[in-house]
């Protein structure tokens, strides 16, 4: 009976994706180097590494950013993996371990009644295309913001300060206009409601 090794991505950018671990060393990361890439911003270049050894597979931080962890427990060194245990990879990127045993050698059974023609099967449509993941990083170079045109941001700064100014001039007016009043004692020309005029 032969062991195969293979991550399944819980949550990430494509939940339910199976990762083999066939060869004697895979390495997880973000760029396209790696065994297993996944564009993550979580995701360093090469987080990780996991080597079969003896018939298990150890799993090694390579000094990621923000750390591997197993089952919740970040890892500091080598850590022999346990079938079902969950795989963080920063804190959005999770797998689980699975272990498949097969038996090469095993035979198929078949009916002994005469093989019926052929039916014709229906043709699955082809798979979506992927969705954009929260977390991916662009492919290519980030596209440049430009700021907001000149005249937008002046008028956004312009209009406050108007109204600020023609606020204090009224104010200001006012209160020479009282001023006057009071100065020249023409209360009553102006006020003649005002009792005692």
């Amino acid at each position: 009976m032969s062991v195969r090794y293979q991550l399944v991505m819980r949550t990430g950018p494509n939940p339910g994706a199976t990762y083999s671990l066939d060869a004697a060393q895979s390495t997880i990361g973000r760029d396209a180097s790696n065994t297993i890439s996944i564009n993550d911003a979580e995701i360093s270049r090469h987080h990780a590494r996991m080597t079969a050894q003896g018939g298990k597979i150890v799993l090694e931080d390579t000094g990621s950013t923000n750390g591997t962890a197993v089952n919740g427990t970040r890892i500091s060194g080598p850590h022999v993996l346990k079938p079902g245990e969950m795989i963080a990879f920063g804190e959005d990127i999770v797998f689980m371990f699975e272990v498949i045993s097969f038996d090469p050698d095993a035979t198929v059974v078949s009916s002994s009644q005469p093989a019926a023609a052929p039916r014709q099967q229906p043709v699955a449509p082809p798979p979506a295309p992927p969705q954009a993941y929260a977390g991916q990083v662009p492919a290519g170079p980030a596209p440049v913001m430009s700021p907001p045109a000149s005249s937008v941001a002046g008028k956004r700064t312009a209009l406050p300060a108007t109204i600020g100014i023609g606020v204090l001039l009224f104010l200001c007016s006012c209160g020479g206009f009282f001023w006057w009043v009071d100065a020249s004692s023409r209360w009553c020309t102006f006020f003649p409601f005002i009792s005692g005029c």
